[in-house]
């Protein structure tokens, strides 16, 4: 409708009559070339239809351009005994979002999806007699695990979390990034500059002996938010952080807000490296870590045959999960957290994220 302000002045009094018939519509355009990123501010509105156009001139023209707003779920079904439960269709299933039943838009069962994967290896001195194990087996699952579409990248963490390998598809450079870590029991203070390689730096301020947490965050935030599709974090570690700048807290909240799965593999000679008295607290930490976001913990010390049997769960769980999408009846974009509840009618497990936030800027 701009094009009539360049009309010659010979067809002025036409352009005036029209004028009047069209005056609404380019009044409801108006904003729209004014304002652009308004459009990303106005999703509570509801985008008018064809009929209402000309009857609502009072409403900007973003609210013909509102996106919606659909969460979607990564999860798996498992009997009691913990055996994955294939075949399920939408009409076994309900969600409920802070206890309110919500629409399933979509659904899907397929296990052929890329994944985006993150490696997160603990090189602290905890690691020392099983550092050799983790690194064989890592290996070998990604070589079993990743096909053309996926993506992986490796992070080691100890005194600073260092990307070791950035996302990749080729299993021979991640393998080589696994097989450069090498225990550091050592101790620094401040931060660290980081590069494409190099140190990630955390919050500077006090002494850092496994910064497990800032190394999830990190991981999360900085790493897997900034995908689409599924997306998983695997760590090896015995789950002791020491001197993290962010809590468990932090670590989680990131990994909601990137849809990222977590699953720990705890890993400790603990008769060994625990037994000159030093406290171990870190299991129920990753069990919080893991549940919260859609994942497990795995205890598997320092035995070579339950690492590989762990991997080989957690490659079965991500080629077998099921996808739902729904648009929530409550949609305000406040930031605020929603719980999540899935219900299936056979009572069978389900393994999913606790819940989600409502922000704009949603990954």
């Amino acid at each position: 409708m701009l094009k009539l302000l360049v009309f010659p002045s010979r067809i002025l009094v036409a352009l005036a009559l029209a004028a009047l018939c069209v005056a609404p519509f380019a009044l409801a355009q108006q904003p729209s070339s004014q304002q652009p990123q308004a459009q990303q501010s106005a999703p509570s509105q509801q985008p008018a239809t064809s009929g209402q156009q000309s009857d609502q001139s009072q409403e900007p023209a973003e609210t013909l351009k509102v996106n919606v707003n659909v969460v979607s779920l990564f999860f798996n079904v498992k009997d009691k005994h913990g055996a994955l439960i294939p075949n399920l269709t939408r009409d076994d299933f309900e969600v409920l979002e802070d206890g309110k039943p919500q629409t399933i838009r979509y659904f899907n069962a397929e296990s052929n999806l890329p994944l985006t994967l993150g490696i997160m290896i603990d090189s602290s001195g905890s690691q020392r007699n099983v550092l050799d194990m983790e690194k064989e087996v890592g290996g070998a699952f990604l070589k079993r695990i990743l096909t053309d579409k996926d993506l992986a990248f490796v992070i080691d963490f100890n005194v600073d979390a260092t990307l070791l390998q950035d996302y990749t598809r080729d299993v021979r450079l991640l393998q080589k990034a696994l097989n450069s870590v090498k225990i550091n029991a050592g101790f620094t203070t401040g931060p660290l500059p980081g590069a494409g390689g190099g140190p990630v730096p955390t919050a500077p301020g006090m002494t850092r002996g496994t910064v497990l947490f800032d190394a999830v965050y990190l991981g999360a935030h900085d790493m897997l938010a900034k995908e689409v599709g599924r997306k998983a974090m695997i760590l090896l570690t015995d789950g002791q952080d020491e001197g993290s700048q962010l809590k468990l807290k932090d670590a989680i909240e990131a990994a909601q807000k990137g849809d990222v799965i977590v699953y720990v593999l705890l890993c400790a000679d603990r008769g060994g490296y625990f037994s000159s008295g030093m406290s171990y607290y870190g299991e129920a930490d990753m069990d919080k870590l893991t549940k919260e976001t859609g994942g497990r913990v795995i205890n598997v010390g320092n035995k070579f045959d339950k690492l590989k049997e762990a991997f080989d769960q957690i490659a079965s769980e991500l080629r077998s999960q099921y996808n739902i999408g729904y648009t929530p009846t409550n949609i305000k974009l406040d930031g605020s957290y929603r719980k999540l509840e899935i219900k299936n009618k056979e009572n069978y497990k389900i393994q999913a994220r606790s819940g989600y936030y409502a922000s704009r800027n949603q990954d």
